[in-house]
């Protein structure tokens, strides 16, 4: 998933990917752990797919007010 992707989903739409993702992350530890994990290269995706989310959630959060 790519950074322009992510960007042009609506708010909702990134939260719902983003709870998708963690239970694919869930899955693929448990997978590690218990050696049956294939592709490999899929944890660092999903957790760099998970980075990008939540970067953008956090762009479009407003800012607290400075004190």
């Amino acid at each position: 998933m790519k950074a322009t992707d992510v960007r042009a989903k609506s708010e909702d739409e990134l939260k719902e990917e983003l709870i998708s993702l963690r239970k694919e992350a869930f899955n693929l530890r448990f997978q590690t752990a218990s050696g049956q994990l294939e592709n490999t290269a899929r944890v660092r995706q999903v957790r760099r797919d998970i980075a990008r989310i939540k970067t953008v959630l956090h762009e479009r959060s407003p800012a607290p007010a400075a004190s």
